[in-house]
């Protein structure tokens, strides 16, 4: 698969917290910090995110770095927001749509790097422009609606029983 020691490395970790934010969204309806599996998401998520930035075919920044930082920025946010802003309030609201955007901006590598990977020698996709690729990140981008409306209106409740 022609991947180095850090792209292995940020591979698995990425995987790692992939799965601990669906593990968390499943069980939470949200991906939840103050659980072990959101703490997994987020450790990882910026873990892998960092070494992003060490990964590149092309010299100089490109958009995988962009959006590497913007995810690192999403996180952050929302752990400062956990971190500081206890009690279910407005702050909850920012806190999970920034966790959850972020979840889907890490399945934008993702679903590219795989489906231009694997099958090893028969990929699905051709590059970063197969349809393909666009048809499932619509699919994903979809989920991330459905699923921030549904947190929103969950939220909402909760925090009118406080």
């Amino acid at each position: 698969m022609g991947l180095s020691h850090l792209g292995i490395f940020h591979t698995v970790i990425g995987v790692a917290a992939i799965i601990a934010a669906i593990v968390s969204l499943i069980r939470r309806g949200k991906i939840d910090l103050s659980q072990l599996s959101g703490k997994i998401y987020f450790y990882f998520t910026l873990v892998t995110s960092l070494t992003a930035l060490g990964l590149s075919s092309v010299k100089g920044v490109n958009p995988g770095h962009i959006l590497a930082l913007l995810i690192v920025i999403l996180i952050s946010v929302a752990y400062y927001l956990y971190a500081k802003r206890s009690g279910n309030n407005r702050s909850r609201f920012i806190e999970n749509f920034f966790l959850t955007f972020s979840f889907f901006l890490s399945l934008i590598p993702t679903v590219n790097e795989t489906f231009n990977r694997i099958p090893i020698g028969h990929p699905l996709a051709n590059g970063p422009q197969d349809p393909l690729i666009g048809r499932t990140l619509l699919i994903l981008f979809v989920l991330f609606v459905i699923g921030s409306v549904l947190q929103f209106r969950k939220q909402k409740s909760i925090n009118k029983v406080v």
